[in-house]
């Protein structure tokens, strides 16, 4: 079996309202996938997270190289191409481009064989996980307050167990919506906060300090990434454990977090960390520093698909009797290509989300929902 095309589609949607966390404003949803098809009529799939038409652009160069190629041979793929662009692309859009090429190959892999990307990956711890809800970013024409604190609270009744709420807009503000949010959800459903790096360290250090009664789970990205003596000044600065990582591209860069002290929790997403391939090499890491990892999620099925499988193969950290759950991030924005391009959504049930256990992925692609929103393929 070899590789016979890559092909990067562009899918784009606008929203009927925009929406905002303290660093990106989103006025239409778009996503870059990787279709790639085999000699032998197999094909996979899998996405990158970040800007669409820019993952596109990397991937079509990345496709020309593996054409030809086994495709079964994941991890010599990974690394040629991550040597392609080594001298210029250790990180960014080199890697966000070659975690949907991996997630792909990971699909076919799983395909071919008959089992899911689970089981290849080292086998199925679990077959469900307990879902917390993003939301909380500021919409336009809405009161931020208000709306908020009513969609967690509907959320936690839908079954959540936990929600994740954006601020690092303004100090003031964000300790009046993280308050509000608490009233809201109950005493009972864990709350995160996500400022999006949008304060400096003093500012996050004051709001982890004055938020802390609000009893926080964690403190996400309170800084810009490439600070990582702000990250620890903040950690050491407040009590909520501060956690990142969704945009530190490939485990150089979170073993550099790592050893700094960084972070108390780690959040790699495997459509822009290296795909599955790195995405296991970081699990090594985060268990050598004794970190917690949660991986983060953003973006359409296929990539809450390969999430689900890469936390269905998480071996329990650490082994006990009742093993500590773990989390997936169930984005509750408005996006309506999240669920298009599957025939079956990945939905969550009472607040908990099944992993698929078909081949690969475990998800069957609807072309015309994908169709419905193609703006343009490159091969």
């Amino acid at each position: 079996m070899r590789i016979k095309s890559v092909v990067a589609h562009v899918l784009d949607a606008p929203l009927e309202r925009a929406f905002e966390s303290a660093s990106m404003r989103f006025e239409r949803r778009q996503a870059c996938l990787v279709e790639i098809t085999c000699d032998d009529g197999t094909i996979g799939w899998g996405e990158c997270l970040g800007p669409a038409r820019a993952n596109a652009a990397i991937v079509t160069i990345y496709g020309r190289m593996l054409e030809g190629m086994n495709p079964l041979d994941t991890t010599c793929c990974w690394s040629e191409l991550y040597n392609l662009l080594r001298d210029q692309g250790q990180r960014g859009l080199a890697v966000t481009a070659l975690s949907g090429i991996d997630i792909a190959l990971w699909d076919i892999k799983g395909r071919h064989l008959g089992v899911s990307v689970a089981t290849l990956l080292g086998g199925r711890f679990r077959e469900s996980v307990p879902a917390y809800a993003t939301g909380g970013f500021r919409t336009d024409g809405l009161d931020r307050i208000a709306s908020i604190s009513a969609d967690m609270g509907r959320y936690a009744r839908e079954g959540f167990s936990g929600v994740k709420i954006k601020i690092g807009f303004d100090v003031e503000e964000d300790l009046r919506l993280i308050r509000a949010v608490r009233e809201a959800i109950g005493p009972s459903v864990r709350l995160m906060i996500d400022a999006n790096h949008g304060y400096d360290a003093l500012e996050a250090i004051e709001l982890g300090q004055r938020a802390a009664i609000f009893s926080i789970d964690w403190f996400e990205e309170p800084v810009v990434p490439e600070q990582l003596s702000a990250y620890q000044a903040v950690r050491a600065g407040q009590p909520i454990p501060v956690a990142g990582g969704e945009t530190w591209q490939g485990a150089f860069a979170m073993q550099e977090a790592l050893k700094a002290g960084a972070v108390d929790i780690l959040q790699p997403d495997v459509c822009a960390a290296g795909g599955l391939t790195e995405a296991l090499r970081i699990v090594a890491l985060a268990d050598l520093h004794g970190i917690r990892l949660v991986p983060h999620v953003f973006g359409t099925s296929i990539g809450m698909a390969a999430a689900l499988q890469f936390l269905a193969a998480l071996p329990p950290s650490p082994r006990r009797r009742e093993p500590r759950p773990l989390w997936f991030e169930f984005d509750c924005t408005p996006n309506p290509l999240r669920q298009a391009m599957v025939t079956s959504p990945l939905l969550p049930d009472a607040g908990w989300m099944n992993i698929p256990d078909g081949p690969g992925l475990g998800i069957d692609i609807d072309r015309a929902g994908l169709n419905r929103f193609l703006q343009g393929a490159s091969a």
